[in-house]
Parts: structure tokens; C-alpha cells; sequence
């Protein structure tokens, strides 16, 4: 099959051959050939068959009007502006008047007066048709004609129109000065070109500047480096250039920066479950109360789903934002068999086959629900605090998982849960009353006073509704790659991930729960007070053994001891014994030893310790700040203190203590048999009551503590004696006192001297 094609070999017409541009210097049409002349000057003959089959010979754009459409997509009628539409229109309605006679282009729908004899094919010719619409156009009025683009209207371009028409349609009829070719600039050189990108690469790394700032650095580099004869376009032309090829630059400078960092890793494959676990947080759309005042407060929801079946693993409700620790306990959550609970029915129990649910409950130790559980390899989050401290890093090392920062200016990195956030509005919080909308253009009158749920309400609910509505819910366009027509759900594409890789069923230990706390290092354990925790003093019966004495543990941090805090409930730390292994709490030094304390967390140690420094307060020991912590909690009853009077933020303070004292408590694992003594006397201390009984109690732990000092500083005070006449109110009135005995010992007798009247 031959490729030979049409060239213009005329005189003065450009050829490209191989990527070289030609200009055609003398045509020998009776020899077959043509000479042609180079950029450099120099010549060549060729023949006319050689240039029509070289793969690599075309017009040259340049002076060939085929060729000026070359390097764009071909232009369509979507292309034209509507004015420019409708003028196309006109002219073809031109075209089919004078080869059918209607304008229309059907017989069977003539405009009035159609056809005009003139146009009439039953009587003209085609050419005479063509002659009559020239005559017609060139007889209107000069701006008229002008307007619609049919002022040199002649012969031949109602041929060249009817040609093209046939070729593209109505795009055919349109002119070429309409679709002028765009992007190119002219005026932009080679020299500020590369000007314009070495100005891009230097403001990219400083601070945002201006238009008028970078026009000043393009000059003064093409100033310096190219000398003063090159001419540099204005203004307006450099800041339109800029935009095409670098964006409007509306972000801000570091996502600039981080925008031009290159990809890594490429586009990864999710084929199994926990292969990558998507972690986020945002403020729950639904308005609940708080158990301790009842107020209405926000709170924050952290979800944990897997990418691969889209289950949403585990999920947390903290009060006013959640912490490192709260995370790390939700990655505990994913890893560990959600337990049934007591209004759950058979229908939410584990319900995948190839693994039997009492085979799930003999080792978890309960009835497992139908939720998957697994252990995570990759967590996906965002570049909040929360997620970026040592804490996490070290979280991510016991639980041998990689917790990977999405990419900044990625949305699709977890853009899975961000839609699952708005699945779950619309399923679910939409219909519960304290609903807030999305913004606050569309929150209702008082969604504070609609607050019905508490957290702890609300909690059950969401975990009922991901049970039972989620994980049966179909998928839809997040169907697998496998099966895209497929209905499938999480829990079918969980049990479908049985038959294709199996599954790995690893409970961690509950001694989990300690490894995930935060850790000290403590150099040396006192013989006298204990180890200090960030300003406090803890003790047990677990450091007898090691006080005064180094650790034996190397590397980094040889010779010291390990502590867990849990920033929760700061009564207590956790000591794990070398030898045995076991875990033992340590109770703070400031605690009394009867009697009950309210829980107080990282941010009540941070205010008790600065108002201590503030009052220039040097306790011995921890003891004696335990009345300045129950003034700081704040839980006398003052009328300065009372419910009433205290602000709004302050009350929730104080609920976001009890709050996290009930979830530090609900992680901690039930105490082993050795633990159990110290473990229930720092349970003791746990206070979760209402403001009233809460203060009431308080009141009573600082009178104890005030009245065991008392009794401690010196003896006791002797007792009073009795008023007069108390000895005859103890005995009874109606028994007659005994008499006086006579001489003669007879009872009765008379007491005068013998003798006597």
C-alpha cells in the first residue's frame, strides 16, 4: 500500500524533512523534481516521488494553510463562542438555500416564501444558484455585511465554505481568524524564557513575593546575564505568561514547595485487609451532654477504616480534642475482637465463615461482634499534631506498623475516610436531634438545647449502627477491582479475603495496654519518695527491691528504669518488675491513704505545679499538695465556684477529667492476682459522680486530709471535764440516796451528839 501524499512543492513553499525546514528554491516539473534550500544555504534536488513517500516529510506549517492546525486537536463546534456560532449557523443556512432552496435544508419545512425563483433547483443550475447568493450578499449593507462576517462574500468562497462544510460540518463554515491558535507568546525570547524559570526556582524557596517583585527579578536577570539590548515584554504579558505555565498562585508558599517535591513509591495497590488504614479526626456534627454538668458540648470523632473492605475497624469519642494516647489506644481497638454487648442480638455476632465464632471467643475470651479486627501495616493520617510526636513513633514500633503521613496537597491519599465522614453524616447524624448541619449557615435555631444524647449514648450508638447498618452496607462504586459489578459489603469482601489469602488471627496481650503508654526514663529510684514523673512523686510495695540502685539495662539509656504514664489519670504510673515481668501500679506520694480523690489528667499536673511556683510553695512532699489540687480542680463550693457561675469552658475541663479517667480505666486490663491489693487501692481513689457529690466529696477528702494533719503534728488534746450536776443527769432520780450509819451501826439513827435535845 503506497503512502504517498499531497505536498505543496510550489515556489517559495516549505517543506520539513526530517525535522529540517526546507524552502522550495525552483520546481522542474517535466523532470519529476525540485530544488531545495536549507536554513544553512545549503542545496538539494530531490524528486517528487523521494518527498511524497518519506516517512518523515510534511508542510511546513509556516506556509502551508493545511498545516497551520498542526501541534493542536482539531477544532470542533464546542470550540466557537455563541455569537461565532450562530454566525456559522447563518452561513450554512446560505449554503443549503442555494443547493436546496430552502434555508432549512428540507422541502418539507420551507420559511416563508421558499423557494425563491431565484434559488429554485427546478429551473436553475447549481452555478447560477451560487451566482445569485453572491449577488445577494454583496448588495447588503456594508456594516450589516460586516457585523455578519459576509462582506468579501464571492463565488469562490461559497464554494471553498460548501467543501468544507461537507468535510467537518458546521465547524467548516467557521473562520480561521475565530480559532486563532493560542498559547504562544511572541514576545517571549529564549532569553526570558529561561529568565521567567530562573526567577520560578529562586522565589520558590523564598518568602511570597509579588507580580511587581518578580518583573523586577526578570529584568535584572536578563539584565545581568544577557546584557541591555534584550528586549523584555511589560508588565501585564509576564504576569499572564506566568499564570499559564505556573498557576494562579493562590496557595501558600510552603505547599508551593511541597507541590514541586517528587513522587516516591508510585501509586500502591491495595489487595488485602490492613494492608493500609486510614486514620482521621473531626468534630462531630451532632451536639451531645456532657455527664457530669449536662451541658452541651462538641465533641471529636477519630475514625480508624480499612482501605481494602472500606470496615470502619474502630472509632473514638473524646472530649474536646484527643491526644496521642487516644490514637494509640484506637490502633489497640483495631487490632483487638469487638465484644458483644448486652442489647446486641444474634444477627451482629461474628459472622464470617471459615473462621467459627467460638473459635474467635475461646481466645479473646468473650463473644466477638461481627466487626473485623486485624493487625495494621501501614496508618495513613494527616500532618496534625496528634499523629506527629515521639509518642507515636514509639507507638508504631511495638505495634510493627509504619504510621505514614499522607502527602501534602494529596487529598487521595485517605481520601476514603474523608468520604466516609460524610457517608455517616448523611446516614446517620442527620437524624439524630443536636444535629449542627454542615456549616454554620445551615445549623438549626438552638441545636445546643435539641442535645439529647450523651457521650456515652452516643457512643453506643455509633458503635450499634457500624455493626449493624455499615458493615452490611453495599459498597457501590467502591467495589473491588475483581468484581466492579459485584454487591459486595465489608464484611463480604473480608470473607472473601479468607478463600483468597487467609487470615491471621493475632489478639495482642492485654499487657498491650502498658506498652503503649508514654515512657520515662528515671535514673535512679529514691529509697525515700519513689521515682518523679513529671513534677510528681510516685511510690509502691513494687520498688522495695530496687531503691537506691541502678538498672541494668544498656545501650541509650543504660542504667535507668522505665516508668509508663498514663496522661489521663496522672494518680497513677505503671512499673514493670525485671524479674517477674508483671506490671504494677505506683500510686502518687500526694494521695491520702483513705477516702476518695477526683481524677485529674496532664493539664490539671501543669496548672497545680505553676500556681505551686507562683506561690512560692516548697513542699517536702507530695502530700502537701493535695489541697492546692482540690482547690485547682476547682471542687469547693464557693458561690464563686458554684455550677452556675463557672464558664462554660471550665465546666467542660472538668468533665473532660472524668471523661478520661472512665476510658483510661475502660483500657486498663483487669488486675492479674499478685496486683490486685495495690491495684484496688489506687482504684479507690476513682470518683465518677455527679458536680454536687463530687464536690461533697471533695470537701470531705480535704477536711480527712486536714484532720489527719492535725492529729500527726502533735498530742492529742486532754479532755475537757465534765459540767457541773452531769453525774446526777447519768444516774436515775428516782433511787433514794444512802444515809448516815450511828454509832451503833444501825441505819437511820439520829446523828446528834448523846445527850442532846
Amino acid at each position: 500500500m503506497s503512502t504517498a501524499r499531497a505536498l505543496d512543492l510550489s515556489v517559495g513553499a516549505g517543506v520539513v524533512l526530517d525535522d529540517v525546514e526546507w524552502i522550495v528554491e525552483r520546481r522542474e516539473p517535466h523532470r519529476g523534481r525540485v530544488q531545495l534550500v536549507g536554513p544553512d544555504g545549503s542545496r538539494q534536488r530531490l524528486t517528487f516521488r523521494f518527498l511524497a513517500n518519506h516517512q518523515h516529510c510534511r508542510p511546513s506549517s509556516r506556509t502551508s494553510g493545511s498545516g497551520a492546525g498542526r501541534g493542536r486537536q482539531p477544532a470542533s463546534v464546542g470550540d466557537l463562542k455563541p455569537d461565532r456560532r450562530r454566525l456559522a449557523e447563518l452561513r450554512v443556512a446560505h449554503l443549503l438555500e442555494v443547493k436546496t432552496g430552502f434555508r432549512s435544508g428540507d422541502p418539507l419545512r420551507p420559511g416563508p416564501g421558499e423557494p425563491k425563483p431565484e434559488y429554485d433547483p427546478e429551473t436553475t443550475t447549481l452555478t447560477e444558484r451560487r451566482l445569485a447568493k453572491a449577488a445577494e450578499l454583496k448588495a447588503l449593507n456594508r456594516e450589516e455585511a460586516k457585523l455578519l462576517g459576509l462582506a468579501e462574500v464571492g463565488y469562490r468562497t461559497l464554494i471553498r465554505w460548501e467543501k468544507n462544510r461537507s468535510r467537518f460540518g458546521l465547524i467548516g463554515c467557521a473562520d480561521d481568524r475565530w480559532l486563532r491558535e493560542s498559547g504562544g507568546h511572541p514576545s517571549i525570547s529564549e532569553e526570558v524564557r529561561e529568565a521567567i524559570f530562573a526567577v520560578r526556582a529562586e522565589t520558590l524557596h523564598r518568602s511570597r513575593v509579588d507580580g511587581r517583585t518578580r518583573e523586577a527579578m526578570i529584568h535584572q536577570y536578563v539584565r545581568e546575564t544577557f546584557g541591555p539590548d534584550i528586549a523584555v515584554p511589560g508588565y501585564h504579558t509576564l504576569l499572564r505568561v506566568w499564570k499559564e505555565w505556573f498557576g494562579p498562585g493562590g496557595a501558600r508558599q510552603r505547599y508551593e514547595r511541597s507541590a514541586q517535591l517528587p513522587t516516591k513509591a508510585g501509586h500502591v495497590v491495595v489487595h488485602r485487609p490492613g494492608q493500609v488504614v486510614a486514620l482521621d479526626t473531626t468534630v462531630l456534627p451532632v451536639m451531645v451532654r456532657e455527664g457530669v454538668f449536662g451541658d452541651p458540648v462538641k465533641v471529636h470523632l477519630t475514625l480508624a477504616m480499612d482501605v481494602y473492605t472500606h470496615s470502619l475497624c474502630a472509632f473514638r469519642l473524646t472530649l474536646v480534642s484527643d491526644t496521642s494516647v487516644d490514637v494509640a489506644m484506637l490502633l489497640r481497638d483495631v487490632m483487638l475482637p469487638l465484644p458483644m454487648r448486652a442489647d446486641w442480638g444474634e444477627e451482629m455476632e461474628w459472622p464470617y465463615p471459615g473462621l467459627p465464632a467460638a473459635v474467635v471467643a475461646e481466645f479473646a475470651g468473650y463473644e466477638v461482634a461481627g466487626l473485623p479486627f486485624f493487625a495494621p501495616e501501614t496508618v495513613t493520617t494527616d500532618h496534625g499534631s496528634v499523629y506527629r510526636n515521639h509518642h507515636l513513633v514509639d507507638v508504631q514500633r511495638v505495634l510493627g506498623c509504619n504510621i505514614l503521613p499522607s502527602r501534602v496537597l494529596r487529598p487521595t491519599d485517605k481520601q476514603v475516610v474523608e468520604r466516609a465522614f460524610g457517608s455517616i453524616r448523611s446516614l446517620l447524624f442527620e437524624h439524630l436531634l443536636g444535629y449542627t448541619g454542615v456549616d454554620v449557615a445551615d445549623r438549626g435555631a438552638d441545636p445546643e438545647g435539641d442535645a439529647a444524647w450523651t457521650i456515652e449514648e452516643m457512643e453506643h450508638v455509633i458503635a450499634t449502627w457500624i455493626v449493624k447498618v455499615w458493615q452490611q452496607r453495599r459498597l457501590g462504586e467502591y467495589a473491588p477491582s475483581w468484581d466492579p459489578g459485584g454487591d459486595h459489603s465489608p464484611n463480604s469482601l473480608f470473607a472473601a479475603s479468607f478463600a483468597q489469602g487467609g487470615f491471621a488471627m493475632e489478639i495482642p496481650s492485654p499487657e498491650l495496654y502498658y506498652q503503649l503508654l508514654p515512657q520515662h526514663s528515671v535514673t535512679k529510684i529514691h529509697g525515700r519518695r519513689g521515682v518523679k514523673i513529671r513534677g510528681l512523686w510516685y511510690d509502691g510495695p513494687a520498688l522495695d527491691a530496687y531503691r537506691d540502685q541502678r538498672s541494668t539495662r544498656g545501650g541509650r539509656r543504660k542504667g535507668q528504669w522505665i516508668v509508663h504514664r498514663e496522661p489521663r489519670d496522672r494518680r497513677i504510673v505503671f512499673f514493670q518488675d525485671p524479674l517477674t515481668h508483671a506490671w504494677h501500679p505506683l500510686r502518687w506520694t500526694g494521695l491520702p491513704p483513705e477516702g476518695r480523690t477526683p481524677a485529674f489528667g496532664d493539664a490539671r499536673v501543669r496548672d497545680l505545679l505553676q500556681r505551686a511556683q507562683k506561690a512560692g510553695l516548697k513542699p517536702k512532699t507530695d502530700a502537701e499538695l493535695l489541697p492546692l489540687l482540690l482547690d485547682v480542680i476547682g471542687l469547693h463550693t464557693p458561690v464563686a465556684h458554684w455550677p452556675t457561675r463557672l464558664k462554660k469552658s471550665q465546666r467542660t475541663e472538668y468533665a473532660r477529667d472524668v471523661i478520661q479517667a472512665n476510658t483510661a480505666a475502660a483500657d486498663r486490663p483487669a488486675p492479674q492476682a499478685e496486683q490486685e491489693p495495690a491495684a484496688r487501692a489506687a482504684g479507690d481513689t476513682v470518683v465518677h459522680l455527679h458536680w454536687p457529690e463530687q464536690a461533697r466529696r471533695a470537701e470531705e477528702s480535704l477536711d480527712a486530709e486536714r484532720r489527719r494533719r492535725r492529729e500527726e503534728a502533735g498530742p492529742p488534746r486532754p479532755a475537757l471535764p465534765p459540767p457541773l450536776g452531769a453525774s446526777y443527769r447519768k444516774r436515775n432520780l428516782f433511787i433514794l440516796p444512802d444515809g448516815d450509819e450511828n454509832d451503833e451501826g444501825e441505819p437511820g439513827g439520829s446523828s446528834l451528839p448523846a445527850g442532846g435535845e
